[in-house]
Formats: structure tokens, sequence, C-alpha cells
């Protein structure tokens, strides 16, 4: 089914960019694009992994001699042989490992699905079938894998204590409070599922590495590389032109990558190992599950005098990535007293990591939820409740933001979706056996930026090419940078060519955090500022480029632009060519502490319900969203952006959820048979508004990001519309018809 395409075409002075196809789409759509796991020169050794069958325990012994015996089979790796790695640290203490539970070092089972053998064959087939006869026998303990679970141990480490927030009394505030409500909200463990596998290619010529892998940060994969290794950082190249999508899952290095990378070197041969879709839910991050408290108290006129937040984050027992999104949540509505505390639950789990809008998708859903039930205790339309707290500085300490855009969005999103039709009372909207419900909440994501270089080269024929490590994971960075430079150079952005995703090129920060073309493309900027100049501040016109390089002596002109956010040190520059660098937290909240503005994107999403009064199976006809994020440089691949991150916020709130047996604390649903992910028929129509914002203070470009910001409200506002259609208020993540008959 087609999705409804609402997008304005670009009205000039609006800062939108025209809405040009994306450069590779003709390739990638007839398969001329190559990905990490494609055969790249000689036909490479396969490597399959053999992954345990427990949760917690010992391997007690591990027979391979079947495996072995089968021909074909070139090498079995176990914890008595694996091949030699380098520890590397956590990406968040100053390593590159997104995971440091190395596998194959010694018996121990921390968690499902860890790597217990590796099979090294001259074909997939033989390698699977022989990783399969392995025979494993196990001494098993009971896991503890979900918030709660006896022998997951809650803790709350001093690092937290600058994420939270606390503002006056809270205490006296809410008890002296009119209104007043609580809830406690929970969102589920949910994995990436990229189309495109996780993969690793490692080939060696003499002590240099080449590494084919996708990755959304190719110069940290390098030196992380490098160091497990134990070669130089120059010694190792890693080349991912194209990624089949990646959601934070492709983010940082894993382990897998140095087991591939070692048996190559050992072995003397090309390596290749692809993961299975169902090895891909243990074998890489993922989104951790959630617990919050939201305490929330208002006046009678619904201005908040009390906010208070605690919650819980699931972690592995080796590494902690803690949330603690009180920086975003605290900086959205009034000038209530506040209260924060994070928690962190340790678990007999992998570690969890990125995944799109980490942060404020699940603390925006307790949030927003938390908003529409003090509205209906207030009897307000849940629109008027924010509209009344909305506010141009932060309630913790001051900072204003650099631009606000959240009531327009509202304004023209309920006028769209049609809000004012809307019965407030729950269960009074039907069309037949089906009960209608109307749910809205706020969508907000930092600004991220990150330090950024790029080199632009111009030649006299007008043609340009931009070199930037830089990644494209499906978003459209190739043509968005081609527009920048074409704008700012005068020239038509056929006329661009972008190269990136090769760690020998001008490095670039990870692609994630919705901070590429407000970090690469500022870089692209300052590059073509500097050609610019060569030129004495105008570029020349198609009759007098010729003799303008002429006078310059040269047949092309070549810049590096080298970008730092506002307030960062020179040093990050050096840092982030050591793949050492992340992206910098403007906007989460803490950056006020410096003297810096609020850097926000805003946005309001409204979703449609319809429930059936006797099966309670739910439907979703329509989704709205208005999002105000800056400069828009291209409207088509925006649009595609907020489009799919509306869906996919609808399906955190109703579908998705990977689920954990909690005794033998093994996934579920570890497979797209099992795993729910929405389908055009899911979601028929999708309305996207793209809100005119102009923003210079932020960076070169205007540029907020929106890669991140569709997804964020939409659990929230789904959910909101269940209890609209039903009166029945579900808090814990996804909403499926069983939760509404129980």
């Amino acid at each position: 089914m087609m999705k409804k395409n609402s997008s304005a075409a670009p009205v000039p002075g609006e800062n939108m960019g025209p809405p040009l196809a994306r450069t590779e789409s003709a390739a990638k759509v007839t398969g001329r694009i190559p990905y990490a796991a494609d055969v790249h020169g000689k036909k490479p050794l396969e490597a399959y992994f053999l992954t345990s069958a427990i949760a917690r325990g010992q391997l007690v012994s591990i027979d391979t001699s079947p495996a072995e015996a089968l021909p074909g089979v070139v090498k079995v790796y176990t914890h008595h042989n694996a091949p030699a790695r380098v520890a590397t640290a956590y990406t968040q203490k100053g390593g590159y490992a997104s995971d440091t539970n190395m596998p194959l070092t010694g018996p121990e089972i921390f968690n499902d699905g860890q790597i217990v053998a590796m099979v090294i064959a001259e074909s997939y087939e033989v390698a699977r079938d022989a990783a399969h006869r392995i025979a494993c026998r196990y001494a098993r303990a009971q896991p503890a894998v979900v918030i709660g679970a006896p022998g997951a141990d809650t803790i709350h480490p001093d690092a937290l204590l600058e994420k939270e927030k606390n503002v006056g009394d809270f205490a006296a505030a809410f008890a002296a409070a009119p209104v007043k409500i609580e809830g406690e909200y929970s969102t589920p463990a949910q994995h990436q599922n990229a189309i495109e596998l996780y993969s690793t290619t490692a080939s060696w010529k003499g002590d240099a590495l080449t590494i084919h892998e996708p990755s959304q940060f190719v110069v940290e994969l390098a030196h992380g590389a490098a160091v497990m290794m134990g070669v130089g950082p120059s010694k190792v190249r890693v080349i991912n032109p194209f990624m089949g999508g990646a959601f934070g899952g492709k983010g940082f290095m894993t382990q897998r990558t140095a087991l591939i990378a070692g048996a190559a070197r050992e072995l003397g041969r090309d390596v290749r190992n692809v993961v299975t879709r169902d090895q891909g839910y243990t074998l890489a991050t993922y989104r951790a599950e959630t617990k919050h408290r939201v305490r929330l108290a208002a006046d009678h006129q619904g201005r908040l005098v009390a906010y208070h937040h605690e919650s819980w984050e699931l972690q592995s027992r080796h590494d902690d990535y803690p949330l603690a999104g009180f920086g975003v949540t605290t900086s959205m509505y009034g000038k209530p007293a506040i209260q924060t505390r994070a928690n962190l639950v340790k678990a007999d789990r992998q570690a969890s990591g990125f995944m799109r809008a980490p942060i404020e998708m699940p603390y925006m859903y307790a949030l927003e939820s938390a908003m529409d039930e003090l509205a209906v205790a207030l009897r307000m339309d849940p629109i008027e409740l924010r509209r009344i707290n909305d506010m141009r500085e932060s309630p913790v300490d001051g900072a204003r933001f650099t631009s606000r855009s959240l009531m327009k969005c509202y304004d023209e999103a309920a006028a769209s979706f049609g809000w004012s039709k809307r019965n407030p009372e729950p269960g009074s909207m039907r069309d037949g056996d089906w009960l209608i419900g109307y749910g809205c909440a706020t969508a907000a994501y930092p600004t991220h930026m990150g330090p950024a270089i790029a080199r632009v080269t111009m030649n006299s024929n007008g043609d340009v090419r931009i070199e930037s490590s830089g990644q494209d994971s499906g978003q459209g960075t190739y043509t968005v940078l081609a527009q920048i430079a074409a704008r700012e150079l005068g020239i038509d952005p056929r006329q661009v060519r972008v190269i990136m995703g090769d760690s020998k090129l001008p490095a670039a920060p990870a692609s994630s955090n919705s901070l590429g073309t407000a970090s690469i493309g500022s870089a692209v900027k300052l590059a073509t500022d500097k050609i610019r100049a060569r030129f004495g501040g105008t570029i020349p016109s198609r009759d007098g480029r010729a003799a303008a390089f002429a006078r310059l002596g040269v047949s092309e002109v070549s810049e590096l632009g080298e970008f730092l956010p506002p307030g960062t040190q020179p040093k990050a520059l050096d840092m982030l060519r050591k793949g050492q660098v992340p992206a910098s937290n403007q906007a989460r909240g803490d950056e006020s502490k410096n003297g810096k503005p609020l850097m926000f994107a805003f946005g309001a999403q409204f979703v449609e319900v319809r429930v059936h009064r006797l099966t309670h199976e739910i439907r979703v006809p329509r989704l709205t969203g208005a999002f105000a994020a800056g400069r828009i440089v291209n409207t088509r691949t925006a649009h595609s952006q907020l489009m799919g991150g509306m869906i996919w916020g609808m399906a955190s709130g109703l579908l998705e959820a990977t689920g954990v047996d909690e005794k033998r604390g093994r996934w579920v649903k570890d497979g797209l048979a099992e795993y729910l992910l929405p389908v055009n028929a899911d979601t028929p129509q999708v309305d996207v508004i793209l809100v005119p914002e102009e923003d210079t203070e932020i960076n070169p470009l205007g540029v907020k990001g929106i890669g991140e910001i569709g997804i964020v409200g939409g659990a929230a506002a789904a959910a909101n519309a269940v209890y609209h259609a039903t009166g029945k208020r579900i808090r814990d993540l996804p909403i499926l018809m069983d939760k509404l008959l129980a």
C-alpha cells in the first residue's frame, strides 16, 4: 500500500532544500552496490560460530573431533586454541570494544549465545554443518536476566550523579499540589533487525590488515582492530561504503572482528564470517529493558509544580551503558520542583548499546504517558497541558533554547490530524464494533555534533569530489553532502562525487545520534569556504572557470574542512583521528554547565488506533507527525527518515519485544518469523509535516538532525490512543491484545 506523502514542496526562504532523489538509488535497486559480505577478491574461507546453549554456567567439555573429521574443515577454534588477541577497554572507558566479554578465553558462560567455538572451512555449508556436530557439555547455573530477578544486582554508580537532575523541594511541592498522578512504566528488550546481517571479512598482506565490515564508525573499528591484533593503526584499513541498515547495532567494534582477523592471520587466508539472523540477537548490542516510576503534580490551571522520575536500566555483568535520560525529560516542560534517580541492574545478558534514539525513546515514553495521565486528571486537553507548560529555558539551570518550535509542531499536526473532532471521553468514539482512540505525544531529540574532517576538491571543469570516512547506512548521506557542496560552490549536484566509508579517508564521527549532516556537512561547508577564498571570495562562473584556475596555476583546488562543535577543544580532532571521540552531547541537558544553550529538534506525534470491542485486536489506520529541525537539506530524504521513524515508534508501542525466557535466560523471539515488525498493512497512512525553522546558532549549516526524532513519542502517542479508545491504561510495552483482555 502506498504511504501518503504530505511533505510540502520546498518554499524559498523557508529553509527547505530540494527533494533530490538519492544518488545511489538506481545502483541499489539493481544490485550494483557492494556490501561488506560480498567477495572482495579471492574466495575466502568461511567462519561459523557455535554459540552457547545456556545463559550462565560452565562449559565442562567440548568435543570438536566430529567437526574436524568433516572434509573441507580447515580448523576449529575453542578456548583451548583461540587466535591471539589483545584486550581493549569498553568504548565508554577509552577503549574500542562495544562488549568486553572476550569469547574463547575460558570455559565460563556469561550470557545466552556466547561464542564457544569457531569453525573455519572451505565453504559456508561445511562450516555450519561442522559447528552443529560439536558436542558440548555444560554445568548450568540459574541466570538472572530481568529487572527484579533474584541475583540481578541493582547499583547506583557515582557516574550517574552528574546525569541526575534535582531542583527545589520535590516532596513538599508534590504533597501540597491539588492535582497529582503517579505511574510505573516499562519498555521491553528490542533488537535492531537491520536487513543486512552482521559480517566481517579479514584479509592480511604481510602485517597489513584490510577489513570489510558493516560499521557506523570505520575509524573506530580500524583503531580497535589494530589494538586487538597488536599492530600499528597505519596497518589496518576498514572499507565499508554502504550498509543495509544499522540503527546502532553496527556502531562500535565487537569481539567478532578480532576473532576473524586473528584466524585469517594464523591461517594465511582471507576469512569471512556472516552472522546468522538468530545469532545477531546475542552477538551484537541491543536495546535493553527499562522501568520507570514517574510522579507529576500540577496546580488547577495545569502548571507543573513537581516532577519525580526514577528509572531502572538492565545492564550486562561486564559493561555499563547508562542512559539516565533526565537531561532530555527535564528540558521539556514548565518550572517544577524536580527529583530524579537512575539505577543500573546488572544481569546475565550481553552488553546493551545504541538503538535508534537509545535514551529518548524509553524516557520520553514514560514522561509523555504520565503527561497524558495528568491531562486526564485535570480534565484538560493534552495539547493545552503542554502549551501551558511550554517554555524557553531549562527549569534546571535557566539555560536558553537556541530555538524551540514545539507548539508550532503541535498546531500544524493537530490541524492535519483533525484533533478538534476528538471526544475526550474514553471509549466514546466508535465505528461499528471498533473503538476509536486518538493519542498524541511530544517528540524531542538533542542536536548532536561531533568533530569531523572532509576534503573537497574542485577541478577546472567544475567537477567536485568530497572525501570523508563517514558512513551512509541508508539515510541519504551521499546525496545531502553533494547538495551542500553544490549549493556552496554554485554547481549542479550531479557534478559532485562523494567518497565515503574508508578509514584511510579524512576522519568523520560515527553515523549515529543524528549528527552526520550537522558534522560532516559542516566540515564540507568549511572546505568550500576555503575554496571560495582561493578565488577571492566568489566561485568563478562556467565561462570564467578555466581562466581563474589558470591564474592560480593549478588544474584543481583541494581544501580540508575541519569542523569542531561549539565549545569543543581542538584536541578533539586528534582524538577523532584515533577513533576515540564520542558524539558531543549538545543538549542532553548537561551542556548548560559550560554556558552552552540547549539545542533540540522538536516534533508532535499523533496516532489513531482502532480496538475491536470483542477481540481486542488493535489496528492503526493513520499516523501524523510534524517536526521542526532547523534547516532541511533534502525534503525527500528527510521525509523518508521521519516516516520510517514514526512507523518504528508506533511499533515500539504496539508490536516490538524480543522477549526472554526468565528461567533459561534465552531470547524467545530471535528471528524475523517471531519478532513482530510493522508492515505496510499495519500503517496504511503516514502523514509527515516538515515545519520550517531557522537556527543560525547551532552550526554553520543550521542543521539539527532528523535521523532519530521520528521514533521519539510514537510509543507514548499509541499508548495514549489505546487508553482513549478503551479506558484501559496499559503502561508496560508493547500493548498487545492479551493485555487488554486482562
